[in-house]
């Protein structure tokens, strides 16, 4: 099969010949139909992110099963499925307290041998997935049946960043209807958090981002308010929006340890913090100790929006069919896998929200 493989961090991908393993009776063969080209795989091609030459990057996939079946999950071959980000092996201990999220398949094994390239040499696949390849070979526990007439290049999405931005709206920051919400941080993912927060009857919806076009975006998708962070210190523009107490709920989607600090200092006393980002695997952020120790917030973990994929993934392409999710506006290219470092420095310079890869051979 072709696949693009990450062989030395900072250098372009060629698209290599690869010669792919069996799968295992437990996994399933997807042919790659959409592959979404996330900031995440941006930063693990600059060696931010833990990932180890050679692997195959792209941790989301939509796809259609050629080999394998779901079990009780109930899809079988010639299924469109969604291959996750996030696996739910409903085995371990986090899964056992519903906290799919922190599965052990995700931190406590390593991310599995895809193929091995002409010299021999093992090729991974990263987040246990390997998307950006003509077909990936997954545990069943992380792949899901979509039965959706949407564009494959919307459904795609599904994996990651969907239900990311509606799980940390929803699950982790419980937005009740009426409250103030900042987004920090307006690509993918800070996109679906502004629709989420639409959706959950946020009274303010407050958008901060230094790209007018991503402000933009945010207007037209539900943020009643943008803030550029370059005219004036952006907490205090989010606190003169909200009655100088600052925003009940603030989701912190951009990653770099600024952006979290601003995140917490944006939220009122008693408010609610929501970090999704992470720019470096081994990051470190400096907070002030009163702002989390005395003033009340909470400051919460966001993997994956903390979604339950067998009851999330549902609500999401509900949400979706009916028009109150909108995916159009954040697809913003199409590439074929041999334009894949195309669809990289796009992602990394900012010129795409989510450029997603729909031609594979």
């Amino acid at each position: 099969m072709k696949a693009a493989v990450l062989e030395a961090f900072g250098a372009p991908m060629p698209v290599r010949e690869l010669a792919l393993r069996e799968p295992a009776e437990h996994e399933v063969l997807v042919r790659t139909a959409a592959a979404p080209f996330c900031s995440t795989d941006w930063l693990g091609w600059r060696a931010m992110r833990g990932k180890t030459p050679p692997v195959v990057l792209g941790h989301t996939a939509l796809g259609v099963v050629e080999r394998g079946d779901g079990g009780a999950r109930g899809y079988g071959v010639g299924d469109l499925v969604v291959v996750a980000g996030t696996p739910q092996c409903d085995e371990c201990f986090y899964c056992g307290i519903g906290r799919p999220d922190q599965c052990a398949r995700l931190f406590e094994s390593p991310e599995p041998v895809l193929a091995t390239d002409d010299a021999g040499r093992p090729v991974r696949a990263a987040g246990r997935v390997g998307a950006y390849a003509e077909l990936i070979v997954a545990d069943r526990n992380q792949v899901w049946p979509v039965d959706s007439s949407l564009p494959a290049t919307h459904l795609s999405l599904l994996g990651c960043g969907i239900t990311t931005g509606h799980g940390a709206i929803v699950n982790v920051a419980e937005v009740r209807p009426g409250a103030s919400v900042a987004v920090v941080g307006l690509g993918h993912l800070g996109q679906w958090c502004v629709q989420a927060a639409r959706v959950a009857g946020a009274g303010r919806i407050i958008g901060v981002d230094l790209l007018a076009d991503r402000r933009a975006t945010a207007t037209a998708l539900g943020a009643t308010d943008v803030v550029d962070p370059t005219e004036h210190d952006p907490v205090e523009q989010v606190r003169s929006l909200t009655g100088g107490r600052g925003a009940d709920v603030v989701v912190e989607a951009a990653g770099p340890e600024q952006a979290v600090q601003q995140a917490v200092a944006m939220s009122r006393r008693a408010g609610t913090v929501v970090l999704t980002g992470v720019q470096w695997v081994e990051g470190r952020v400096s907070l002030p100790q009163n702002a989390i120790a005395i003033h009340g917030r909470r400051i919460l973990s966001c993997q994956n929006g903390q979604s339950v994929m067998s009851r999330d993934l549902a609500r999401c392409v509900a949400l979706m069919e009916n028009g109150e999710y909108a995916a159009g506006p954040i697809v913003t290219a199409e590439y074929a896998l041999d334009q894949v470092n195309e669809a990289l420095f796009a992602s990394g310079e900012f010129r795409d929200l989510s450029g997603v890869i729909t031609a594979f051979r």
